[in-house]
């Protein structure tokens, strides 16, 4: 026991490939031969097909001799999803996170009353929309410091997963948070927040705070302060209670007045 004292660098956690990120090169790649294929087709054709498919949705018949026709048609399988969510919708499934708050909420009393003190100054009930960008399906701690943020009185919002920036920051400016919480678990922080930052600024929400949690390494979180990020979570920082605490400060208009 304990006689091997030593042992080599983990790859997991050491080295240029520790975190893996997307490859913008690749994805410029694929836009570009997206795009010429498009450019390829017969856009009468397609538009036709779109058409055929769309009804077929609308009347509830067999859809499959349409959606045969799209695809020899050259439409893309993300076009002919936004057709058929354009009659049926979009499915959002439950986040497991419900608004009422749990019977679970022995010792945090101190910290409600620290969301109570915070809420008055605000003159409205502090309001923390957590939101999951991308295609990162790991949602257990978003949906944390979902419940947990609701069991100290804060008002939080949470959709569930994969989101666009532009749907978050349009859910944003429907509940107009005063801190957004983003969970980022894929390695796409930094393409990820870059958008949604901007979209929040289209829509003139560029002075609500922004809080990110994910696998984020040391450059990648400058990367995300100089965005304009008010603070950045790791798994390291697993104390629920420390986080909600900087929301109410990050909330507080003490803080945003001092800053």
């Amino acid at each position: 026991m304990n006689k091997y004292t030593e042992a080599e660098p983990s790859p997991l956690t050491t080295g240029d490939d520790a975190i893996m990120v997307a490859d913008a090169g690749a994805e410029a790649d694929q836009i570009e031969r997206l795009d010429a294929w498009r450019r390829a087709r017969d856009d009468a054709r397609v538009e036709a097909a779109r058409k055929a498919l769309r009804q077929a949705a609308a009347d509830g018949t067999n859809i499959m001799p349409a959606s045969l026709e799209a695809a020899r048609a050259g439409m893309t399988t993300g076009e002919w999803g936004d057709t058929i969510r354009g009659v049926f919708g979009q499915y959002r499934a439950p986040t497991g996170v419900s608004a009422a708050p749990s019977n679970q909420t022995q010792g945090l009393e101190e910290l409600r009353g620290e969301v109570d003190s915070v809420s008055t100054r605000l003159g409205e009930r502090l309001r923390l929309m957590v939101a999951k960008p991308g295609l990162d399906g790991h949602s257990n701690g978003a949906e944390q410091i979902a419940a947990r943020a609701r069991d100290v009185g804060i008002d939080m919002t949470y959709d569930g997963i994969r989101l666009t920036p532009s749907e978050i920051a349009d859910r944003a400016l429907e509940t107009n948070p005063h801190v957004i919480g983003v969970s980022v678990l894929s390695g796409s922080h930094l393409k990820l927040l870059k958008d949604l930052v901007a979209e929040l600024k289209n829509r003139g929400l560029g002075a609500t705070p922004v809080i990110v949690g994910g696998i984020i390494p040391d450059a990648d979180a400058e990367s995300l302060k100089q965005l304009g990020v008010a603070a950045i979570y790791t798994p390291k920082d697993f104390e629920l209670n420390g986080i909600m605490r900087d929301i109410v400060e990050i909330a507080d208009p003490g803080h945003v007045a001092a800053e």
